[in-house]
């Protein structure tokens, strides 16, 4: 019984810290050293939402063709990838980070990373 007890103790302790990890992680995705005004801004929706609307600025590069057009986001300092709903750039964001980029940002949906900018 005690040794149950101590492994529920250890599991609990485990998800807690994993919890924090997770919630860390999330929030230091949100912050931007650099303004997004300032950054580079990759629309990942198709050429069709694209033409839609979009944040004043940005470049379209569909999801589909990142790994091909890698050459466009070197040197850049900062990178704000974005799309509808967030799920794409979310793809892009571990696309890039998988092939040696590190200045990523998950802007979210379009409509956000266009606040931020007209904040700024």
């Amino acid at each position: 019984m005690k040794t149950l007890l101590s492994k529920r103790v250890v599991w609990v302790a485990l998800l807690v810290m994993l919890q924090g990890v997770f919630l860390s992680s999330c929030n230091s995705q949100k912050k931007s050293e650099v303004p997004y005004a300032k950054s580079f801004l990759v629309d990942v929706r198709t050429p069709e939402e694209f033409s839609e609307g979009t944040v004043n600025g940005a470049v379209n590069i569909p999801l589909n063709e990142i790994e091909s057009r890698f050459e466009e986001f070197k040197g850049k300092e900062q990178i704000v990838v974005f799309c509808r709903s967030g799920s794409r750039s979310t793809e892009a964001k571990r696309i890039l980070e998988s092939n040696g980029f590190t200045n990523i940002v998950n802007g979210g949906t379009w409509q956000n990373v266009k606040n931020e900018v007209e904040k700024e």
